[in-house]
């Protein structure tokens, strides 16, 4: 089972958040009982700048046991597309190219989602397993 991780629960728990923090390690630690968790390049973008240096974020990623995963074209493609099908429907700019690279990474590549950031995935990404754990019934 591969599992890829959204930002948001890095940010919890390199963050220590009281509110999302616990559930959000525990999340991560069922998912690599149960197989592997990746993170795309965005996300792996978007977390190391919360550290002061390479070496520190390298090692909280390695401690964590959250590996790499490389993005395809197909990838590209499919959140251009699903980008494209969100502005033309009246998505609002708030929702950046990013997201789209995130979620159709996920579906392409892996196997399911582990966010915080549900509703958009299952709007967005039809068929797309979410694990959110702030929302334990969903899991």
């Amino acid at each position: 089972m591969i599992t890829a991780i959204d930002t948001n629960i890095l940010l919890d728990i390199f963050g220590a958040d009281a509110k999302f923090g616990p559930d959000s390690a525990q999340a991560v630690r069922r998912c690599l009982a149960e197989g592997t968790v990746v993170a795309c390049p965005v996300v792996w973008t978007e977390a190391a700048v919360g550290f002061s240096n390479e070496a520190a974020f390298l090692t909280a990623m390695h401690t964590l046991g959250i590996e790499f995963s490389e993005m395809s074209k197909p990838v590209a493609l499919s959140a251009g597309d699903a980008w494209r099908q969100y502005r033309a429907s009246g998505g609002k700019r708030n929702r950046v190219a990013a997201d789209f690279l995130i979620g159709a990474h996920a579906a392409t590549q892996c196997e399911r989602l582990l966010t915080r950031d549900r509703g958009f995935y299952r709007s967005h990404f039809k068929g797309l397993v979410i694990i959110d754990p702030s929302k334990q019934a969903d899991q």
